[in-house]
C-alpha cells in the first residue's frame, strides 16, 4: 500500500539536502526537516527565515555560525560515528538569521526547524545534558534521547527526540495521537519521522511503520516498510507502532510542531491498546538498553 505520508529514500531530497520537507511540501503549517550531507571541508549556508532551528549531527562533527542583527554565535559540534553509537551535542539558532554549517571532515547533519514567532538565543546544547530514557518494557523497550523536548531545552515551537528500538521489538506503541486541543490532555502536533537502521554484513536494515485515521475527516494511512533515509509524514491519526524487524536496530529522529499557545507533547493513546500499559511491570527492560548513555558532565 503506498501512500502520500511515507517518502522513500530520495524522494524528499532536493539541493544539499538528501532530505528537505517544509510546511508546503508536507502541506501542513508548521514542522519542518532537512538532511544535510557535507563532504570533507565542505560547508552550507541557508537563511533560518519564519523557523528556529536545531543542527544535531547524525554522523561527524561541525561548526555551526549564525549571524544576525543582534550578532554573531559560533558552536563547535563534537558530533559522534552514527547514531546508533552515542548521544550528539547539538547548536540551537534562531529565526532570522544567516547560518553556515561546515565539516572539516565531512557528515550527515539533521536541521529539524518549526515556524515560529519568538525569537530566542542561539545556544549550544552539550551531550550531556541529553536525558536519556528507557520507556515501555519487554518488547516494547526502546530508547528515546529527549534532546530537544518540552521541557528539557527551551525552544518557541519545536519538540525533536530521537529513538532507538532495538531489532524485533515494537516502539511508538500502545498507538497514540496528539490532533486535537484538549487543554492539558492531549496537543495538537505535525510530526515528521525520519529512520536509519543497523544492516548486517551487507544487508541493510529495515522495519514498518503504520498511522491509521484516527476519526471523521481524518484521513491519514500509512502501512509502510520503512528502510534508511525514508521519512514518514504524520499530520494526524494514530501513529505506531514502528516495528524494527530482528536483527536491525531502528532509528528514528521525531520532528514535531503545532498552533497550541502550550509547548508540550500531551497524547492519547488508542483505547484497543491502551491497557498494553498495563502490563509493563510485569516486565523487564530490554537487557540490549541502553545502547548507549549520556556522557558524563565536564
Amino acid at each position: 500500500m503506498t501512500s502520500p505520508y511515507h517518502l522513500p529514500a530520495g524522494k524528499a531530497a532536493a539541493g544539499p539536502y538528501a532530505v528537505h520537507v517544509t510546511p508546503e511540501s508536507a502541506g501542513w503549517g508548521h514542522c519542518a526537516l532537512r538532511v544535510l550531507e557535507l563532504p570533507p571541508g565542505g560547508s552550507h549556508t541557508f537563511d533560518t527565515g519564519d523557523s528556529e532551528w536545531i543542527v544535531l549531527p547524525l554522523s561527524g562533527g561541525c561548526t555551526v555560525a549564525a549571524v544576525d542583527d543582534f550578532g554573531h554565535d559560533a558552536f563547535q559540534l563534537t558530533g559522534r560515528a552514527d547514531v546508533f553509537t552515542g548521544v550528539s551535542d547539538f547548536a540551537y539558532v534562531p529565526r532570522d538569521a544567516r547560518t553556515t554549517v561546515s565539516s572539516t571532515g565531512g557528515g550527515r547533519f539533521a536541521l529539524t526547524g518549526a515556524r515560529c514567532t519568538r525569537r530566542l538565543p542561539a545556544r549550544y546544547g552539550p551531550a550531556s545534558a541529553v536525558p536519556v530514557e528507557l520507556r515501555g518494557t519487554g518488547s516494547c523497550s526502546r530508547q528515546v534521547n529527549n534532546f530537544a523536548a518540552a521541557g528539557v531545552f527551551d525552544c518557541d515551537r519545536l519538540i525533536a527526540v530521537e529513538v532507538i528500538t532495538p531489532g524485533g521489538n515494537w516502539s511508538s506503541f500502545p498507538p497514540h495521537k496528539h490532533d486535537e486541543h484538549r487543554p492539558g490532555e492531549e496537543s495538537v502536533l505535525e510530526e515528521i519521522y525520519y529512520f536509519e537502521f543497523t544492516g548486517h554484513g551487507t544487508t541493510p536494515g529495515l522495519g514498518y511503520q503504520r498511522v491509521s485515521p484516527s476519526g471523521p475527516g481524518r484521513h491519514t494511512d500509512v502501512l509502510a516498510e520503512v528502510r534508511g533515509g525514508d521519512v514518514v509524514l504524520i499530520p494526524d491519526g494514530w501513529h505506531g507502532p514502528s516495528m524494527a524487524v530482528p536483527g536491525h536496530h531502528m532509528y528514528y529522529l521525531n520532528v514535531m510542531a503545532g498552533p497550541d499557545a502550550e509547548r508540550a507533547w500531551l497524547i492519547r493513546d488508542h483505547p484497543d491498546h491502551a491497557w498494553i500499559r498495563g502490563t509493563w511491570p510485569e516486565q523487564p527492560v530490554d537487557p540490549r538498553l541502553p545502547l548507549y548513555t549520556a556522557p558524563e558532565r565536564s
